[in-house]
């Protein structure tokens, strides 16, 4: 939805969503069911016009594809420029409220915050304050959390409270993985493909924090796979954007 639906208007069809799905494997049945619960999430309307069904992007759907896209194709691995500053997050959420425990965890990671220690979130991007007080607000733990920004002082070296943070060796696997996998730009079907590769990509910015050069090891394939994920979107877009305007017409 965000690389198709959300460019072309925020409108697609079902059977659209079908004829794609299908190209990669996945029953009609599983793509009904997923849109269902997407529309029961708030982010899609269906409208029924006749036999068929026509799904319109909520306000909410656009704004959480639309931010997600810019971050997906914006993030370009390693940080360019660090002052040497920390975003440091002191906040915790009952056991008992697994639902804001899970907005903390999953928003902060996606903020390029990792955890060295129970209740401590650690970050080299101080300018996503804004980004984590919303975060921290909406877990409900806002007004009793503290928020620092802060030097890193002592003799203990920072690469061990990173690797605490953050497993660096495992996305780097998985950096080495995604090279592999698109290192050829040969795509019988690029619509297909285009979704395949954005998906593959789409994970990194959960998992990777963006840290400057400075505190990756010394093998670091972040940079290489950020500029082979967007030669590989630029190669791939204009066939896959026309053939998703084919699949977009009106059914018969």
């Amino acid at each position: 939805m965000g690389e198709f639906v959300l460019p072309a208007g925020g409108t697609a069809w079902t059977s659209a969503f079908l004829s794609v799905m299908e190209r990669l494997e996945i029953e009609p049945g599983t793509t009904r069911r997923a849109l269902a619960r997407t529309a029961s999430g708030g982010f899609l309307e269906p409208e029924r016009l006749g036999r068929h069904t026509r799904w319109h992007l909520t306000a909410s759907g656009v704004q959480l594809l639309s931010e997600g896209t810019k971050r997906i194709h914006e993030f370009a691995g390693p940080s360019a420029e660090w002052d040497g500053r920390w975003l440091v997050v002191l906040a915790s959420v009952p056991e008992r409220d697994r639902a804001g425990r899970h907005v903390l965890r999953s928003r902060l990671r996606w903020a390029g915050l990792g955890s060295p220690a129970p209740g401590v979130w650690i970050g080299t991007h101080v300018s996503r304050l804004t980004e984590v007080e919303d975060v921290l607000s909406e877990a409900g733990v806002l007004e009793r959390a503290h928020v620092f920004a802060a030097e890193h002082l002592g003799s203990t070296p920072v690469a061990s409270m990173v690797a605490d943070a953050w497993d660096l060796e495992s996305i780097e696997s998985e950096y080495e993985a995604f090279l592999e996998e698109f290192a050829s730009s040969r795509a019988a079907d690029p619509l297909a493909r285009i979704i395949e590769l954005v998906h593959a990509w789409r994970r990194f910015p959960w998992r990777d924090p963006g840290l400057p050069r400075d505190l990756l090891p010394r093998r670091w394939k972040g940079a290489e796979a950020a500029e082979l994920f967007q030669r590989r979107h630029a190669q791939w877009t204009y066939e896959a954007r026309a053939e998703w305007e084919e699949l977009s017409l009106p059914p018969g």
